[in-house]
């Protein structure tokens, strides 16, 4: 194994920047063609690849294209490289799992369905209607007193449903 950090670095001086170019035209990939070039000198340093001498230099430099090449290819038949799905941008954001939405709906839903339904008529247009007080009195014919009473009743009664059901403030 080659441990000499100067002649290391003059094999990378030597080789690094046409392997680069090599790598890009093969993947069209600057940031992939870096990654490669790491990966090849790192496997010539354990292999104890070397340009110390002229007959030794267009072997190493042979060898490390091939190696280059096949780091290429192996990527290219990886299980993970078929996987992945190239996306023009970020998606917005974790939508996360919905099982939790659902059981928490199912849960509410349970919860109004104990409520007297003049209450439980109220509750619903307010807040799943996005009615004003004003609307849910003109829309059931009572005055706008006894929809902000019935309101009222209403909230008090479904926060003691869901208490009853384990949810908690």
């Amino acid at each position: 194994m080659v441990t000499d950090p100067e002649v290391l670095d003059q094999l990378h001086r030597d080789h690094a920047n046409a392997l680069w170019a090599y790598v890009v035209r093969l993947t069209n990939d600057r940031a992939f063609a870096q990654d490669i070039v790491q990966e090849t000198m790192l496997r010539a340093w354990r292999e104890g690849i070397t340009d110390a001498s002229d007959t030794n230099a267009t072997s190493a430099r042979a060898w490390l294209f091939t190696v280059a090449r096949r780091l290429v290819i192996d990527e290219a038949r990886s299980a993970r490289r078929r996987r992945e799905v190239v996306a023009e941008a970020l998606p917005d954001g974790h939508t996360g799992d919905q099982v939790d939405a659902v059981f928490d709906a199912a849960l509410i839903v349970d919860a109004l369905t104990s409520l007297s339904p003049p209450h439980r008529e109220v509750v619903v247009r307010a807040y799943y209607g996005r009615a004003t007080v004003t609307e849910i009195a003109a829309d059931i014919g009572v005055p706008p007193g006894t929809v902000k009473s019935r309101m009222h009743y209403g909230m008090r009664a479904l926060r003691l449903a869901l208490q009853e059901r384990g949810v908690t403030r």
